[in-house]
């Protein structure tokens, strides 16, 4: 038999979830119910702690020591795209297969690039800066108002510049 889990060690589980609404307690429940902590207390602070990410699918990372969980957002490169749109939030049940036809500053970009440096798998923050970029073609917003791969070939032509950190 294994031993018994020691409250006193640190867990982390990560879960998929809605910004913004309790997530359906049945998918918390074989993840943290063995470790002790109630799935319906936790989706309502996993709610409470996601809503201004109201309507993206965003992970959330638990990390649990002492039968406390502590939440925090780690969000994804189209996540972070989509909220730069400053889109309405929307309602994913009536709302199916929606366009984001808007149109970022390379700015922006940046700033993505560099809150995802450290999930990247690029050396440099310029291949970051094409990973994010590529996460716009298949969202679908323009850079500037041009399509992002032209950005892409600029950057790869040595035409426009990414700073280096």
């Amino acid at each position: 038999m294994p031993p018994k889990f020691d409250p006193s060690e640190v867990k982390t589980v990560f879960l998929r979830c809605v910004g913004g609404e309790v997530g359906a307690t049945s998918s918390l429940a074989p993840k943290i119910g063995p470790l002790g902590l109630s799935p319906k207390k936790v989706g309502d602070d996993i709610a409470k702690a996601t809503s201004d990410w109201k309507g993206l699918k965003i992970t959330v990372k638990l990390t649990i020591q002492n039968r406390q969980a502590t939440i925090s957002v780690v969000p994804s490169a189209a996540s972070l795209i989509i909220k730069a749109l400053k889109e309405p939030p929307r309602d994913r049940k009536k709302q199916k297969n929606i366009k984001h036809s808007g149109n970022l500053a390379f700015d922006e970009i940046l700033i993505i690039a560099r809150q995802m440096r450290d999930r990247s798998m690029s050396r440099k923050l310029e291949g970051t800066v094409k990973e994010i970029l590529g996460t716009c073609q298949s969202v679908g917003c323009t850079v500037e108002g041009r399509p992002p791969h032209d950005l892409i070939d600029a950057i790869n032509d040595g035409e426009l510049e990414v700073p280096e950190e």
